[in-house]
Order: structure tokens, then C-alpha cells, then sequence
């Protein structure tokens, strides 16, 4: 099982972008809300988050984060580069300084010809666009967490820069 960096506490990722004077959005497919929702469990959130999509559906991604309709037919929704729009789509339309995207399958079955556990988390601020992938272990509930949990160690790291 390869786990996420180092987990890190949603305040702290909070807290790391109020002292980088930096906006924070997120865009979610297999988490569908998760990562969004433990950031706005923090007291005093509204200070650096503008919102998040959930884009569960390809023609969310499409119409609303921009994603390029031929990405999405040639290597499917679970795939880095589409990690990569949809931070830089919830970047764009949410008007934040870091967009966080997490899409993969997470189960029962494979998605897009990727194997359950398959995660991609993508950031996306000023400087560009990257992405991580990971291969978590577990029921659909484990991997949704621990999906959450990389994209918040990840958001940390480029808070930090």
C-alpha cells in the first residue's frame, strides 16, 4: 500500500494558507465532497477557502473545471493530467490562489481501466499545474480517506512554498 505523505490536520493546511495570504478551492470526483467538507470543519475556514466542485461526472468536469473533452475520451477520468485541470478548473471558477483535485476509483471495480485504488490528486496555483498518484488499499471508504488525506498533505506542501 503506498499511504500518503505525512498526514496533515485540515487546520494546519488552514492555517499555512492564512499565512501565505493564499485562497484555497477544491475540485472532487471520488471524494465527492470529503476533502471540501474537512476543511470547512475548521473553525474560521471561510478566511481562505472559496468552495469547492464535486465532479463526479465527466460532463461536470467538462462543462464546469474546463477539462479537455479529448483528454477525457483518450485516458478517462482517473488519469494525472485530468487531476491537473480540474485544480486548475476549480482555481479558475472558484477565483482561488491553489486548486486541490482528487479523481480515481475507488471501487467496487475498476473505473476507466484503472484498478481500485487507483488515485490521482492534482494542485494547481500561479506557477502551473502538478500531479501525484497514488495506489491505496482497502475498502471504498479507505481509499476515499486516504485520497482526503493526500490531497491535504499535498495542498500543505504547496501552501508552504
Amino acid at each position: 500500500m503506498n499511504l500518503p505523505p505525512d498526514a496533515v490536520p485540515a487546520g494546519e493546511v488552514l492555517a499555512a494558507a492564512r499565512r501565505a495570504g493564499l485562497t484555497v478551492a477544491t475540485a472532487e470526483s471520488l471524494t465527492a465532497g470529503m476533502l471540501c467538507a474537512e476543511l470547512g470543519s475548521v473553525p474560521g475556514a471561510s478566511s481562505v477557502l472559496q468552495g469547492g466542485v464535486v465532479a463526479y461526472q465527466n460532463s461536470v468536469k467538462l462543462s464546469v473545471l474546463g477539462v479537455p473533452a479529448e483528454l477525457l475520451a483518450e485516458a478517462g477520468s482517473v488519469d494525472g493530467r485530468v487531476a491537473g485541470h480540474m485544480a486548475a478548473g476549480a482555481r479558475r471558477v472558484l477565483g482561488a490562489d491553489v486548486g486541490v483535485s482528487t479523481t480515481g476509483a475507488a471501487g467496487p471495480e475498476a473505473h476507466d481501466g484503472k484498478p481500485v485504488g487507483t488515485v490521482f490528486v492534482g494542485i494547481a496555483t500561479s506557477e502551473g499545474t502538478a500531479f501525484r498518484e497514488f495506489h491505496f488499499s482497502g475498502d471504498r471508504t479507505a481509499i476515499r480517506t486516504a485520497a482526503c488525506e493526500a490531497a491535504l498533505s499535498l495542498l500543505a506542501t504547496a501552501l508552504d512554498r
